[in-house]
């Protein structure tokens, strides 16, 4: 039986919830299945920053889920996925995270991505950091997470946010091994416009 291809996605209360909304814009032409999970503060950023409704946010993914609902399927190692991304994170997830304590549908199935040894991607969302975010982050990775701050590419020469938002997303879609056609690469798409030795 091959491996059912299936991402989780999930969104926290972080700015940015643009991130996790492109993610499932560019992953409904695939075959790969979304399994959505919306932090209550991630609807009330929802509703702040973007002009969607609850409804249609989670009409963009395959599956969504009550963030309460512990018993889902996400929320065990045999329900099998690709891994998960949160876009964005917060640091209120973050930490839930580094210290194995999860409290919704939401860090609990993170916390099983990293226990399966799965793929988990962290767009954190945060600036500037302390210490205490600092050893948070490096706590995750240990345990296996990818922390990748939507940090643009301007070397693609954005023309709007629309496409850095884009260009970041595809980033995290290619450690997936996904590709949807929207990735300007360098070397490829993109060539070195300066003398080599130039510094």
């Amino acid at each position: 039986m091959a491996k059912p291809k299936r991402l989780i996605v999930g969104i926290t209360g972080a700015t940015g919830i643009i991130y996790g909304v492109r993610l499932l814009e560019l992953l409904r032409d695939t075959d790969i299945e979304t399994h959505l999970v919306v932090s209550r503060a991630g609807d009330m950023t929802r509703a702040h920053e973007l002009d969607i409704s609850a409804q249609h946010l989670r009409e963009l993914a395959s599956v969504s889920y009550p963030i309460n609902d512990v018993g889902a399927s996400l929320s065990s190692g045999s329900f099998r996925t690709l891994g998960m991304v949160i876009a964005p994170c917060s640091v209120r997830t973050l930490a839930e995270l580094a210290s194995g304590v999860t409290t919704s549908l939401l860090t609990r199935a993170a916390d099983v991505v990293l226990k399966e040894r799965r793929r988990l991607v962290l767009l954190v969302r945060e600036t500037p950091l302390h210490a205490i975010h600092l050893r948070n982050m490096l706590a995750v990775t240990e345990a296996g997470a990818i922390v990748m701050p939507p940090v643009p590419a301007f070397y693609t020469l954005p023309r709007s946010i629309d496409e850095m938002v884009t260009n970041t997303v595809c980033r995290v879609l290619d450690l997936f091994d996904v590709d949807v056609g929207r990735l300007q690469r360098w070397g490829e798409d993109l060539k070195l416009g300066v003398s080599g030795n130039d510094h």
